[in-house]
């Protein structure tokens, strides 16, 4: 199936990115394929154009039909734009509970006892869901009814508003509330599918998170749901988890659970409005009192809007309470009965706000926005930060706005509908734009301190607009405050970008989606990202800004490029090229010039790389970027590497390490020396490389970036197992294992695994062997990894041909070296065919052995591998002492010999030195 394809494609392909790290400024922390594909260089060159290019076909194929964004069902509302991506709020816990929370023993006693049951039956929990009229309480039941039963889920608890009838909202898309979802549970951003067709991603990314919650005993609520449709991939696979659903529609599905929420009894209803208005329930008339939580529908939402009238009006009695609510009735009579009843509420409460409240509490209604906290406010209601506080505070007194954990705050849907109409029936002289334009300029303002902490020392970050130092904006001291910040804000600023785009506000478009790149690069969902840029390049165009067009056709290159679609990358990044040369932007130049060399890499173009590669670098040289040349050396290090031009390669990524040192970039310091050592190791300079990774895994820890800790690891396992140290090996090879197991990064787990089963085919421990390379090999061919799959297969060719399985040896190295050919490997086919040529001289076919180590020793020769040429010559030597005599086969022994010692592999020198000792004898 093409879908699966693209499933797979996508997983490999988006840890492959990770080659490159160094060029991209906040590209520092790429899992699984590093580890791989650095530890056996040779590999990487073709394998990634492969393995790339056939995913992009698969998407090409997918997407051929479809429009840019299609939707997956129509949930856009029609005054609403859908260019634009949109998030989901994802709460890692539950809402604070209320305090309030009126009686509903028996609505709760029922969920409790139907989860109690289920869960003892040991049955699949079925889905519970809340539904009720608007204001009914649905959402604060779910929340209360959440901590009661949370002890029962200890594996978490997440809270997702779904925005099905949010005023000014799109209902949230499946798709972005499983990226949202699988962020919040811990899934790096990298593996998290992404593509072009939104069905194929729908349908990874469920898998994703059904796998992600499979055996764990977990809750979620999905707030505000407006179809069956948006809710089922997002429900988990397994029936250990608790899934409460709140919606105003009655949703059908067979296996849920209703629990309807109505208004409240009268008798409830009254003992609420009691308890809220801080009178003594003697002091009060209990006939008026019914009277006035009739005339509000007996919703929770109303009663208490009510009540807070009498608790701030110590002199108001209930009797002055109802006739001010009647004559609000009288006002909206052109209202249906159901929305007048709470309406009134709301107008009675807004009516008795100070004049500055009710300018205020309009100003929340404009906020596209899901939730906000102070500094928000403070733009929306173009006021300080302190007055924005008290409003909000004041407002959350009088149940016009509710308070979420961390300082935010949120209106109910039918509040935000009010306040919207507000501002709409008033006239008020701030206007969408005016509104809509302050909250972008805080957002600008706020995004480049966080771009600060999370863009690389040296690299440039869209600057803060002017005046910005004027504006409060939340402190963010640290990376982890700014990572924070943009998470909480990451869907906020998106639906202002939207509602900004839908305002014709283009020039904010351009500078927001600017400013969000770093951290979409960095988090991602990347499909979000292309939505994004694909906005701000059509704004540009729409305002004839070249410039603006260029830097926003450039990130939608380098998004491309994290999601494999290599085609459409090198499109954007060449229109990216020729915009800024138009505008004579030479940094700009650069920048677009070394993305796309770093895609033609990743496609086996060489020549085309090296060629955008110098050139981006003489371009950063002539504006003084030092940034920009220390990742253009790097990038153009691996392509020298790939060549087999190990001592270019070297001088360059030598280079990069000076300036990277000289910036204080810690991330591009420990990428080079990564990189230093996988050549030094081909190198065979076996100590040096050692040394190099200890260095880079130094670097690493100290970032506490536990993905390159373990890449490291392997590279100095491998090292350590080249040179005589199993134990050590071993050691690192598990610790690496540990990690990746952690991380749930599969193909770095992979990757270790084979790594010990190698160790334990040395050792002699052949089972073992045979167990841990066939479970590599499964991983890597379920990931769709070919290189991988050629390497596991080689492997196991070597332990079957030592377990005397002659030809299931011969059809894995077969196999093994078609695939070799197929990626233009050479330095791998030449490590597989020096295993068939010892299984052909060990198997009593010396002649046709001695044939595959002089294809070996070809191979090796001509690219550059010295471990691999003194193997050939060792097996060519081997082979004709046994065909002719030590005569014919003793000069290829002693050159195989100077090469063991040249690279110090002492014990295979040993091992030649006593068989030459005993055939003297």
């Amino acid at each position: 199936m093409a879908i699966a394809g693209v499933a797979g494609a996508v997983a490999v392909t988006t840890m492959l990115i990770g080659l490159v790290t160094n060029a991209v400024s906040d590209q520092s922390r790429w899992p699984g394929w590093l580890g791989w594909l650095q530890e056996h260089a040779w590999f990487s060159f073709i394998l990634l154009g492969v393995v790339m290019v056939v995913g992009t076909a698969l998407l090409a194929t997918l997407s051929e039909t479809r429009a840019p964004v299609p939707v997956v069902e129509p949930m856009v509302r029609p005054d609403e734009g859908t260019g634009l991506p949109g998030a989901a709020l994802v709460l890692r816990s539950l809402p604070r509970d209320t305090a309030a929370f009126t009686d509903r023993a028996a609505e709760l006693e029922s969920l409790v006892r139907s989860v109690r049951d289920w869960q003892e039956s040991g049955e699949a929990l079925p889905v519970h869901v809340v539904d009720g009229m608007p204001g009914v309480g649905k959402t604060t039941f779910a929340v209360h009814a959440g901590h009661v039963l949370s002890e029962r889920f200890p594996d978490g608890q997440l809270f997702v508003n779904l925005n099905g009838y949010t005023p000014g909202q799109s209902p949230v898309q499946p798709t972005e509330a499983l990226a949202s979802l699988l962020a919040a549970a811990g899934v790096p951003t990298q593996q998290i599918p992404v593509g072009e067709d939104v069905g194929a991603v729908t349908e990874a990314r469920a898998a994703m998170w059904r796998g992600r919650l499979a055996d764990k005993r977990a809750l979620l609520i999905l707030d505000n749901a407006v179809s069956y449709r948006q809710l089922e991939p997002l429900l988990p696979g397994g029936g250990s988890c608790l899934v409460l659903v709140t919606s105003r529609k009655r949703l059908a599905a067979n296996e849920e659970v209703v629990l309807p929420v109505e208004a409240l009894p009268p008798d409830h209803a009254i003992d609420l409005f009691i308890r809220l208005s801080g009178r003594p329930a003697d002091s009060l008339d209990r006939a008026v009192v019914e009277a006035l939580v009739r005339m509000c529908g007996y919703l929770p939402l109303g009663v208490s809007l009510l009540a807070a009238r009498l608790r701030h009006h110590p002199s108001w009695t209930a009797e002055s309470l109802r006739e001010r609510l009647a004559a609000a009735r009288d006002r909206l009579v052109e209202l249906r009965a159901g929305e007048r009843a709470v309406t009134a509420t709301f107008d009675l409460s807004y009516r008795d706000l100070p004049h500055e409240r009710q300018r205020f509490f309009q100003s929340l209604g404009r906020y596209p926005g899901a939730d906000l906290d102070v500094y928000v406010g403070a733009a929306l209601g173009s006021v300080p930060v302190a007055e924005a506080r008290r409003h909000l505070d004041a407002l959350y007194d009088d149940h016009l706005v509710d308070e979420q954990p961390g300082g935010r705050y949120q209106l109910h849907d039918l509040l935000r509908d009010y306040a919207r109409g507000l501002a709409a029936e008033e006239r008020v002289s701030m206007d969408d734009a005016q509104t809509i334009t302050r909250v972008c300029t805080y957002y600008l303002i706020a995004l480049a301190d966080a771009n600060r902490h999370i863009v690389r020392a040296g690299a440039a970050a869209p600057p803060p607009p002017d005046g910005g130092a004027e504006v409060e904006r939340p402190p963010m001291e640290s990376r982890a405050a700014a990572l924070e910040w943009l998470e909480s804000e990451r869907p906020n600023i998106l639906a202002t970008i939207r509602r900004a785009n839908g305002l014709d506000l283009h020039g904010l478009v351009i500078r927001l989606a600017a400013a969000m790149a770093p951290f979409l690069r960095q988090a991602g969902p990347w499909d979000q990202a292309v939505g994004l840029h694909r906005s701000a390049a059509e704004a540009a165009r729409r305002t004839g800004d070249r410039q603006a067009l260029a830097g926003a056709l450039a990130e939608l290159g380098v998004v491309r490029r994290f999601m494999a679609a290599y085609p459409e990358a090198v499109e954007a990044l060449n229109q990216a090229v020729t915009e800024y040369e138009a505008v004579g932007d030479r940094q700009g130049t650069a920048d677009a010039l070394n993305q796309a060399g770093i895609v033609w890499y990743l496609t086996a173009d060489t020549e085309a790389s090296a060629r955008a590669q110098t050139r981006a670098l003489a371009l950063y040289r002539e504006v003084g970027d030092r940034f920009g040349q220390a990742n253009a050396l790097a990038d153009l290090g691996m392509v020298r590497r790939q060549t087999s031009q190990f001592n270019a390669s070297v001088e360059a990524q030598t280079e990069a390490l000076s300036i990277y040192r000289e910036l204080r970039d810690q991330y591009g310091e420990a990428n080079s020396l990564r990189d230093l050592g996988v050549v030094h190791c081909l190198m065979g300079e076996y100590e040096l490389a050692a040394r190099r990774h200890r260095e880079a895994f130094s670097i690493y820890r100290e970032l506490d970036d536990r993905d390159h800790q373990a890449y490291a690891l392997n590279e100095l396992g491998l090292v350590r197992r080249l040179t005589g140290d199993p134990d050590g090996a071993r050691e690192a090879h598990s610790q690496a294992l540990d990690h990746y197991t952690e991380l749930g990064d599969r193909f770095g787990r992979a990757n270790s695994i084979r790594h010990l089963g190698v160790l334990a085919r040395v050792s002699g421990s052949l089972a073992e062997a045979a167990a841990l390379l066939e479970e590599a090999l499964s991983t890597y061919r379920d990931l769709g990894s070919r290189g991988g799959e050629a390497a596991a297969l080689g492997e196991l060719g070597a332990v079957r041909g030592l377990a005397r399985e002659r030809d299931g040896a011969v059809e894995a190295f077969q196999r093994s070296v078609e695939i070799l050919r197929d990626l233009g490997d050479r330095c791998g086919e030449a490590e597989i065919l020096n295993h068939w040529g010892t299984l052909l001289r060990t198997g009593g076919d010396p002649a046709a052995g001695q044939g595959r180590f002089e294809q070996a020793l070809s191979l090796a020769r001509d690219i550059g591998c010295p471990r691999e040429e003194a193997r050939a010559l060792d097996g060519i030597g081997r082979c004709g002492v046994e065909l002719d005599g030590p005569a014919r086969g003793e000069p290829s022994l002693r050159d195989a010999l100077a090469v063991y010692r040249r690279l110090g592999l002492r014990a295979e020198a040993d091992e030649i030195e006593d068989f030459l000792a005993s055939r003297a004898g």
